[in-house]
């Protein structure tokens, strides 16, 4: 009986940023050491207790950015390192949504851990000193075309006096999110009602980020970002900025200063992976947020949450 070989599975790793953080994240994994052991090496590195952080902390302790910018790369890290030690499984592509870009640059060895945790602390930090709380926000819009969007981006700012609005993430079809100040947020939700928009959510944030009220921020980080060393990744990488891959450090850190007032062109990305072969998107960190959003980009792309230390295992079952 003549065997068969099965083909290796053509599979892309993403991950999370902020939103996909909470309160206990962390428990599904109590398996794996090396989840812990890299939760110590980040409270090393910073200063700060980040496991006692996910597992006692208060919500909006949490939900700070200074704080949930590195605590979503740690865990990032945490979950990709576990599933790694169960078996050989090598990514064709990486990309992370937004603060998931730099969790991204570690996995691929672009950038090293013990960097990447202030650098992302400063970009907390940076964000929410370039808008004071209450001028700026964020809004999901549901069920409009994108075009559609821009158009009412470009309307409300062209007749707000001075307030702008911009497209910020386009994650799925139909699912996007609008940034700016909140004047002309709230102006660019009740317009896109107007439009045909099905739901339109003010989201908690005080941040306006990917858009042009980040520019203060962009040219903080250009200056920090001189003094950090990146490397050429080792597994390609698809930026939120441009949807390209880069080798050339100077130009992969233009790209990060670019992602923080430029849309994160989630859904381009997705395709991008599919137009090349990924068969598998794998979720790398707590939670299913971009799973979510990639089944609705394209169904016949198989999208994997890496939640729990099962679905750790499962994941390897089907990719070694």
């Amino acid at each position: 009986m003549q065997s068969t070989i099965r083909p290796p599975v053509k599979f892309a790793c993403v991950f999370p940023g902020q939103g996909s953080q909470a309160a206990g994240m962390m428990d599904g994994y109590s398996d794996f050491s090396i989840v812990r052991e890299t939760f110590t090496e980040a409270s090393d590195i910073l200063g700060q207790d980040f496991w006692a952080m996910v597992n006692e902390g208060a919500t909006d302790k949490l939900n700070l950015t200074v704080n949930t910018q590195p605590l979503m790369l740690i865990a990032g890290m945490a979950v990709y390192r576990a599933w790694q030690s169960l078996g050989d499984m090598k990514p064709v592509f990486m990309a992370g949504h937004s603060l998931g870009e730099y969790t991204a640059l570690v996995a691929s060895e672009a950038l090293t851990f013990a960097d990447a945790l202030p650098l992302v602390r400063f970009r907390g930090e940076v964000m929410q000193q370039a808008v004071p709380e209450g001028v700026g926000a964020m809004a999901a819009i549901l069920g409009l075309d994108d075009e559609v969007l821009r158009a009412v981006c470009d309307e409300v700012t062209n007749y707000s006096n001075g307030e702008l609005l911009e497209p910020a993430n386009f994650n799925s079809p139909g699912q996007m999110v609008i940034a700016g100040h909140k004047n002309a947020v709230l102006k660019g939700m009740e317009l896109a009602r107007s439009k045909g928009a099905k739901r339109t959510l003010m989201l908690p944030v005080s941040i306006p980020s990917h858009c042009s009220l980040m520019s203060e921020a962009a040219g903080k980080m250009q200056q920090r970002l001189k003094v950090v060393a990146l490397r050429p990744p080792k597994i390609p990488l698809l930026h939120n900025a441009d949807v390209q891959q880069h080798e050339d450090p100077e130009v992969i850190k233009e790209i990060l200063i670019q992602q923080l007032s430029s849309p994160v062109r989630w859904t381009e990305i997705i395709r991008s992976f599919a137009a090349a072969g990924v068969t598998h998107v794998v979720e790398c960190g707590p939670g299913k947020v971009l799973t979510g959003l990639n089944k609705r980009i394209d169904a016949n792309l198989q999208s994997m949450a890496l939640a729990d230390g099962a679905a750790l295992h499962h994941a390897t079952s089907i990719l070694v």
